[in-house]
């Protein structure tokens, strides 16, 4: 961000802003365009096995994200096993896209979380091959941890489950990610259904948050693309300036010494 002069660097690329954005469950093209124009985004992410990529003559998605203001993040989202997951990051790096690549091995239809065994190895070929990996993982820090061993660029574990809007449901395993997993950044992925949650998952250091459905599915989501980008913005910025410990009594904000 621009206003703590305190980028986001991930593999060399620097990002300005601090909130990642999708671009699924739209109405149309034109209102993820808007959306994404209002979030202050600049990493947009794409889903490689649910989007025209290669058929220039359709409507495709690509035409309204101009790749001199953004980068492109492929994902893999659908793929409910290993060689999916593999065969769709390829995909998209040799549709030109990126090599960067949001890595998704999905455990089953009904909660959406993440098959771990699935996704460190997938995690661990793709690195060799020379992606910049970025896993959606659970929200244990083991597992955190054996990506970044497995080569993953970046950590981005689930507030809530997909698009449930629950908000961040675990504070406390997020911080323990935080303390323990280091040299690589933590990005809240999935769960964030209001700007009070992205917020919440700033203050407590992330490094960044993805978004899609809590911009999408709202009922005016241009507007929340912007509530969401404040929101990212002033968390930053709580974390960074250091909040006041909790305490169970009062404290006076003026001293009583020298009063009248």
């Amino acid at each position: 961000m621009e206003e703590t002069n305190d980028k986001l660097i991930i593999a060399g690329v620097e990002f300005k802003s601090r909130l990642w954005v999708g671009t699924g469950k739209y109405k149309d093209f034109e209102e993820t365009k808007k959306a994404i124009e209002a979030s202050g985004s600049d990493m947009v992410t794409v889903a490689v096995r649910r989007v025209n990529i290669f058929d220039r003559k359709s409507p495709n998605l690509l035409d309204y994200i101009d790749p001199k203001v953004y980068k492109i993040l492929p994902n893999t989202a659908g793929c409910y096993n290993v060689e999916d997951a593999l065969r769709y990051a390829r995909l998209g790096r040799e549709a030109g896209i990126s090599d960067f690549v949001k890595l998704e091995v999905i455990g089953d239809d009904k909660t959406l979380f993440p098959d771990v065994c699935g996704l460190l190895k997938a995690t661990e070929i793709l690195a060799k091959e020379g992606f910049i990996v970025l896993p959606y993982s659970s929200d244990d820090p083991i597992v955190a941890q054996r990506l970044v061993d497995a080569g993953a660029a970046a950590v981005m574990p689930l507030g809530a489950p997909i698009g449930s809007g629950l908000g961040i449901r675990n504070p406390y395993n997020i911080k323990i990610i935080l303390e323990t997993v280091k040299g690589v950044p933590i990005i809240v992925d999935a769960g964030v259904g209001t700007a009070s949650d992205a917020a919440i998952a700033m203050e407590l250091g992330c490094d960044a948050v993805l978004i899609n459905t809590g911009i999408a599915g709202a009922a005016q989501p241009i507007m929340m693309a912007a509530a969401m980008k404040h929101a990212v913005i002033a968390g930053r910025f709580a974390f960074k300036a250091g909040r006041i410990q909790r305490k169970l009594y009062a404290a006076a904000s003026s001293p009583f010494d020298g009063m009248l």
